[in-house]
């Protein structure tokens, strides 16, 4: 019988190429898709072919559903800064909605597509609902959190009016190897790994009681992956993640025992966000319950702390696109006034 083919966009970023991964131990062809805009070229497993562009780019997807005819197509790509996804609703919803659909028409036009396994958000269900539960009624508060629950929505009408078998996974707060340390607006535990090898003061917004399950990558990736061989999961949505929230203040300190500093924490004005988010993994477990593992927060923040002092700090990225300036945030507001400034004397 022959390798299955899969497709894996965002295969460069960091969830991606863990479970670009896991497919190759698993026998699959493995076609590695990502356009590098928050990915590392590097992160990308041997064995994959990759393919730089974006999912946007529907003559370069259509051209490789033809050549490939996929069996299962995996979709990670995404631009998951959900705080600041309210000051750049065109970009977000360009890459993280419509992308996902170019991808969508490619699965049902090409026929072969056996499953099509999304990665949505726990961004979905909003406020006031935890522990947040599969069967709870979508109330996403920021648009990061709406594409999501759309392209949820667009996959369960793609099953219906064409038999596309789907499965939807909501991770959260995954943390890990690879991570992108750089990227200023997402990824609080890598962003605290590298103020502290930058000798900066870990920036907290607000108060730092709001609570998450913070989720290292085994604990996520090897269940993505493995969705297409679970046929009852077929057509569900799935929590996957830790169990245990934290306060991030409390996440603060044990990454400070992990990279052996004692940095201050300074306290930035607080986000519109949903204070506390964590969820029940009943689901996951009845469905994947023998791939389920649960490191523990000290235990992998230690593994992510060891594999960051080997890459090094990286000077923070600066998101260069902002569409709304009204209501944003001080800390990133003085960011983009300096953007503008460099940009009038580079002209």
């Amino acid at each position: 019988m022959p390798a299955p083919v899969s497709l894996v966009t965002g295969a460069a970023g960091f969830i991606g190429s863990h479970v670009a991964e896991s497919l190759i131990q698993k026998g699959h062809t493995v076609i590695a898709m990502d356009d590098l805009s928050g990915g590392y070229r590097e992160n990308v497993p041997a064995g994959c072919r990759f393919v730089e562009g974006s999912t946007n780019d529907a003559e370069l997807v259509n051209r490789l559903f033809k050549e490939h005819r996929f069996d299962y197509v995996y979709h990670l790509a995404a631009y998951a800064a959900e705080g600041l996804s309210p000051f750049i609703r065109h970009f977000n919803y360009t890459n993280n909605l419509l992308g996902s659909i170019t991808l969508v028409n490619a699965a049902v036009n090409a026929g072969s597509v056996r499953c099509f396994v999304f990665t949505s958000s726990l961004a979905v269900y909003g406020s006031g609902q935890v522990p947040m539960r599969e069967e709870m009624v979508p109330m996403p508060e920021d648009p990061y959190g709406i594409a999501k629950f759309a392209v949820e929505m667009d996959l369960a009408q793609a099953h219906a009016m064409w038999g596309l078998p789907y499965v939807i996974f909501r991770p959260h707060n995954v943390y890990g190897e690879r991570q992108n340390i750089a990227d200023r607006y997402r990824n609080v535990i890598g962003i605290f790994m590298n103020q502290a090898m930058r000798g900066e003061p870990m920036s907290v917004f607000g108060d730092g009681l709001q609570t998450r399950a913070f989720s290292y990558i085994s604990d996520v990736a090897p269940i993505i992956a493995a969705a297409p061989e679970r046929p009852q999961a077929y057509q569900r949505v799935i929590n996957v993640g830790a169990d245990k929230p934290y306060t991030i203040l409390e996440m603060a300190q044990t990454v400070q025992r992990a990279m052996g500093v004692t940095t201050p924490v300074r306290h930035l004005e607080a986000r519109h966000e949903v204070k506390h988010a964590w969820t029940s993994h009943d689901v996951c477990e009845t469905l994947f319950g023998d791939l389920r593992t649960n490191v523990s927060l000290e235990e992998g923040i230690g593994r992510m702390a060891r594999w960051a002092r080997e890459v090094g700090k990286r000077d923070p990225s600066r998101f260069e696109r902002i569409e709304i300036e009204r209501g944003l945030y001080s800390f990133w507001q003085l960011e983009a006034e300096a953007a503008r400034k460099a940009g009038r004397m580079a002209g």
